[in-house]
């Protein structure tokens, strides 16, 4: 694995754990924590995996716009599509008034497409 994308799988690791830590807390748990850094585990892994695949990608948060870098090589993961559009409102729009997160639909959706990419980069 290059460095640089043992890099950005400790960056989503590091998000992974502080979704898992607030999760865990008993009072007073912010909920919108854990969906934006289950977002943001994600961003970072797919970063990681174009990276190792030797895509440019640019500054973004939006999820469709890095699978749709991804497809090329990994034509399957047209099927995340609908789940990384859910994932990327989390990393802005929950963050405001007026607006609640669902904790288990953003945990559930991290957790099930990290599996996914770190079995891809054989982690």
């Amino acid at each position: 694995m290059l460095q640089i994308t043992a890099e950005w799988v400790e960056k989503a690791e590091a998000d992974f754990a502080t979704a898992q830590r607030e999760i865990a807390v008993t009072q007073r748990a912010n909920y919108d924590a854990v969906c934006f850094h289950a977002q943001q585990c994600i961003e970072k892994y797919l970063k990681a995996f174009l990276q190792e695949s030797n895509v440019s990608f640019p500054r973004t948060h939006d999820l469709a716009d890095l699978l749709g870098l991804a497809l090329p090589i990994e034509p399957t993961w047209k099927s995340l599509e609908a789940d990384l559009n859910v994932l990327t409102a989390f990393a802005v729009e929950y963050r405001y008034p007026g607006e609640s997160s669902d904790l288990q639909e953003a945990h559930e959706k991290c957790e099930n497409i990290r599996a996914l990419i770190r079995r891809r980069l054989s982690l």
